[in-house]
């Protein structure tokens, strides 16, 4: 049954406007942060930025909502919104930044940095956070994702199986995608099945069933799966089969 619904979603996608609206768009599939050369130079420091401890020395630049250009290298630019310099902060710093350890951004500007997308690696806008002590930035990509088209096949919840959380990211040569899939703690893994199409890739999500016995717990759990695809993603649309839409990519957390 799953494999028949993978089926029929990517016949669904084929050659559909839904498929032409996403080739068209800007959606990552790769790091939109990058830490400062050389990483941190601390555990304490790696500590606090995955923690979200940040402190504000000073003043961040006024911005205003506006658009701005996403550009690939032979290819018509897609302009977005930008992400203003205090969202872009408050992002990051989701925690208590009075205490130790912590970092400290003395000031941001614009600038640029490249992010790997569907259409191949694209130069974006990025916000440049200064920190106390580091003599490079921290990155952070300034500008929105394309809006998901609508898929042209609604979803299913009679087809046995698991959705696939999210993406987590697609290798350099396009070949190897990492998903996240749940599975409950008492599961022998998770199982993705792969189909390939002109216009679409379509995941299906399943697990493994566990060889113990006794009581267990309703706890799930995210396990990445990496999957070997035949050739390069490309601009094709990484599809969930029980949702027949678009797997979302979400940034992995801070580590």
């Amino acid at each position: 049954m799953l494999r028949e619904r993978a089926r029929r979603v990517g016949a669904a996608w084929e050659g559909s406007e839904a498929a032409a609206s996403w080739r068209a768009g800007y959606h990552p599939v790769g790091g939109a942060v990058r830490l400062p050369r050389g990483g941190w130079r601390s555990r304490g420091d790696r500590r606090a930025y995955q923690q979200g401890a940040f402190a504000l020395r000073g003043e961040l630049p006024r911005t205003r909502a506006t658009g701005v250009r996403v550009a690939w290298p032979g290819r018509a630019p897609v302009v977005r919104p930008l992400v203003g310099v205090q969202d872009s902060y408050a992002r990051m710093a989701f925690g208590r930044g009075g205490g130790q350890p912590h970092l400290t951004v003395t000031g941001a500007r614009l600038g640029m940095m490249t992010v790997a997308t569907t259409r191949g690696p694209a130069t974006v806008p990025a916000w440049l956070f200064a920190l106390d002590g580091y003599d490079t930035p921290l990155r952070r990509a300034a500008v929105t994702s394309s809006p998901t088209p609508r898929s042209p096949i609604a979803p299913t919840r009679s087809v046995p199986g698991r959705r696939l959380d999210r993406l987590g990211g697609v290798s350099g040569d396009g070949r190897t995608v990492t998903v996240v899939a749940v599975r409950g703690v008492c599961d022998g893994g998770a199982s993705v099945g792969v189909l390939e199409g002109r216009d679409a890739v379509v995941l299906s999500g399943s697990v493994v069933k566990g060889r113990g016995s006794g009581p267990c717990t309703k706890q799930a759990q995210l396990m990445p799966v990496r999957l070997r695809l035949k050739r390069p993603l490309g601009g094709r649309v990484l599809l969930d089969a029980l949702s027949g839409a678009p797997i979302p990519y979400k940034e992995a957390p801070p580590g």
